[in-house]
């Protein structure tokens, strides 16, 4: 998703890893090459962070809006079509997203 950083937007890849693995330079690395490989170098993540979890409309579509207005400070709507609206939470006031 893109966030909105110093005039600019920078993007960023949320990641749910699986249980057992590390979000280490090793994996962000192999990431971003993957990401390089099969778009284009403005799509590869400038951060990419681990979260617990990833909400999901009830249809089981991943909502990046509802991420994306949380990260900005603005409200979500329709949190009742949200499958786990709980999962918001992770993305509010990440230190990551502050530098």
């Amino acid at each position: 998703m893109g966030q909105d950083w110093q005039g600019d937007v920078r993007i960023v890849l949320f990641v749910r890893l699986q249980n057992g693995v590390e979000l280490d330079e090793a994996l962000q690395k192999q990431i971003r090459t993957t990401v390089r490989t099969h778009t284009t170098p403005r799509h590869v993540p400038a951060k990419i962070i681990a979260v617990p979890d990833i909400p999901r409309t009830l249809s089981g579509k991943v909502t990046e809006l509802a991420v994306r207005n949380v990260i900005h400070g603005l409200p979500v709507r329709n949190l009742d079509a949200l499958a786990n609206p709980g999962a918001l939470a992770h993305f509010r006031d990440l230190p990551d997203l502050q530098s």
